[in-house]
């Protein structure tokens, strides 16, 4: 059976049209930047992310009344490591495809459906001793239904850098910290809307007991450049949040795992939108083929 690690390159569809980016944090954590062995995979990710509250554009205030949502999806992830090296690391391609549910109960709509669709032509995984790394590449389409905020599509493409390394404090690997970054460039929007550039910084301190793998894990985003176009100002969004994950090797000789994490958002500005702020509840399921 094959050994499997966190996989580094999980996504789902972002939250709602008030943040720029297709990436939503909180679906990596311990070991974020470990890829696979050589491999076929299956990650499913089912995400649920509950909006509290909105903050007012460029503000850290609560817009008032009931500003509240959820967005549900399921990212079904195929990723395929080769036995390939380049620049001696493990070459690999993957694609996702996320079935997503909106309901933004602040605008009174909801809605289901396939969402856009990103295919990485381009990922590099390099082990050490005791240490992991990644690079990788890819292209988020706009493929999805656009028309309105609770609709599965952002309107626009993102293109998606990545990078980060794990880190073992043991020679057993029992104790790792891990630091993941994605880098998203968007294009404009069919209103002539073009949201700012975005980092995201997933991070993950995890110890193994046993089979098992408990740790702290969290995540920062910041947008990196203004907003151009209709509607544009030269305020920036951020959100930060902190929480927990486990990780249990359901049937280790089939190469199943199960992966269970919660995050809460402790800080949230917007940006030329309202930002929206809340908590996120993820499960992961692993196959290797």
């Amino acid at each position: 059976m094959k050994k499997i690690v966190l996989a580094a390159l999980a996504t789902v569809a972002s939250v709602c049209a008030t943040a720029g980016g297709h990436y939503l944090p909180g679906v990596e954590g311990i070991q974020a930047a470990s890829v696979p062995p050589p491999g076929m995979y299956y990650l499913g990710y089912l995400v649920n992310y509950s909006i509290d509250e909105l903050r007012a554009p460029g503000s850290e205030t609560s817009i008032p009344g009931n500003n509240t949502g959820t967005v549900s999806a399921l990212a079904n992830r195929f990723v395929y490591i080769t036995n390939t090296k380049v620049l001696g690391a493990d070459y690999g391609v993957e694609a996702i495809v996320p079935v997503i549910r909106k309901s933004m109960a602040f605008a009174g709509e909801s809605s289901s459906g396939v969402g856009d669709i990103y295919l990485g032509p381009l990922v590099l995984g390099w082990h050490g001793g005791n240490w992991d790394a990644v690079a990788a590449a890819g292209l988020w389409f706009d493929n999805a239904n656009s028309d309105s905020i609770s609709k599965p599509g952002n309107g626009y493409k993102s293109t998606m850098l990545t990078g980060g390394g794990t880190y073992y404090f043991d020679a057993a690997k029992s104790w790792s910290g891990s630091a993941l970054l994605r880098y998203e460039m968007n294009s404009k929007d069919d209103r002539g809307f073009e949201p700012g550039d975005q980092v995201t910084m997933e991070w993950g301190f995890g110890k193994s007991i046993g089979p098992v793998q408990v740790g702290v894990v969290g995540y920062d985003q910041w947008q990196t450049s203004d907003d151009t176009g209709t509607g544009a100002s030269n305020d920036r969004a951020e959100r930060h949040a902190i929480g927990v994950e486990v990780v249990y090797p359901l049937m280790k000789e089939a190469g199943v795992m199960l992966k269970a994490a919660y995050y809460d958002e402790y800080s949230a500005k917007g940006g030329s939108n309202p930002q929206a702020k809340g908590s996120t509840l993820r499960f992961t399921f692993v196959k290797a083929f």
